[in-house]
């Protein structure tokens, strides 16, 4: 009887054991179908994302995710199609505003699922995410800078020298209207990053906005003295002094006279730098015509004039000889 009892129980134990395995195979099996439908879909929204049929892209994304929650990288691409399909027109109206929504829950999913990847893309795929997902919040889409601004510190976080962090930061705290903060970010850019020159014409147009202008041309100064060798550097400012004496119409005859010199001044840097610089000869000749309206010598204004006549058949002799080496090359 207890060798019968035993049999009895091996028998049962062995129909488990079997049953167990069986539902194994069958989950692997369900498993390894999923992964690969997951790879088939992925590969058929890659397609339909890149000819721009969005709508069909966030279809296939979805579907891939729904069979291998483990496709990483699919959670950007179907936050970005839902955002490509969202109308400014259309904001207010629930369905178009519901594409923002999705986009903002897997761009986070995005950013969590990324959060510890090691290969570049990924890391690369999980600071887009980051990012996009801050500009969803802005203030032509969801327009809520308080949940843009610990998603932009967290970037700021995880790349304390990028200075686009930081600019992204300053951008919600000058919509904000908060400009003491907006201005102090810039500064932290520019104190993160010194040799970049973008963190020097990012701070000039942000003064510029403010209409602060000595402050623009000292962070545009600074620029050029960091790119001592680049005439754009150089025309930039003259450009700025130029539009300045031009159209400020509380400057006294006095202080629209220093703005033209300084911009000529910057204007022959640039042209010694680069002589066949079209745009600076141009803005130097309209510096010429300007210094001509506060000079009081007509022999002097007369002066100013034919000098900015040449400049100006100078440019257009170097524009043609450039066109015509553009049309030789182009035929050859």
């Amino acid at each position: 009887m207890q060798n019968n009892h035993i049999g009895v129980l091996m028998t049962s134990r062995g129909r488990t054991l079997v049953a167990v395995a069986a539902i194994a195979l069958t989950t692997g099996a369900c498993s390894q179908y999923s992964s690969l439908k997951a790879k088939k879909t992925f590969k058929d929204a890659n397609v339909a994302y890149q000819t721009g049929n969005y709508k069909e892209a966030s279809e296939l994304y979805q579907q891939t995710v729904d069979n291998d929650p483990n496709a990483i990288r699919a959670y950007f691409y179907l936050a970005n199609s839902y955002e490509n399909q969202y109308k400014p027109a259309k904001k207010g109206e629930p369905a178009n505003d519901e594409l923002l929504n999705k986009a903002v829950i897997n761009y986070q999913l995005s950013a969590d699922k990324l959060a510890n990847a090691t290969d570049d893309a990924d890391k690369l795929l999980a600071r887009r995410s980051l990012e996009y997902l801050a500009l969803v919040y802005g203030t032509d889409k969801l327009n809520d800078p308080a949940k843009a601004e610990p998603i932009v510190q967290k970037m700021i976080a995880l790349e304390p020298n990028e200075p686009t962090n930081y600019f992204a930061l300053a951008k919600i705290y000058e919509d904000a209207g908060d400009y003491d903060r907006a201005e102090q970010t810039f500064l932290k850019a520019r104190d993160a990053k010194p040799s970049d020159p973008t963190v020097y014409t990012s701070l000039a147009a942000y003064y510029n906005r403010q209409h602060m202008f000595d402050k623009t041309m000292e962070a545009l100064q600074m620029r050029a003295d960091k790119e001592p060798t680049n005439p754009e550097a150089f025309h930039t400012i003259a450009s700025y002094y130029w539009d300045e004496a031009r159209n400020d119409k509380k400057l006294k005859p006095e202080q629209k006279r220093d703005y033209i010199l300084k911009g000529l001044n910057a204007s022959d840097q640039a042209i010694k730098i680069k002589p066949d610089y079209v745009d600076a000869i141009v803005f130097k000749g309209l510096l010429l015509r300007e210094q001509a309206l506060v000079e009081k010598d007509p022999a002097k204004q007369k002066q100013l004039i034919d000098d900015a006549v040449k400049l100006s058949q100078r440019a257009n002799d170097i524009r043609t000889k450039q066109n015509e080496g553009a049309a030789a090359a182009k035929s050859s």
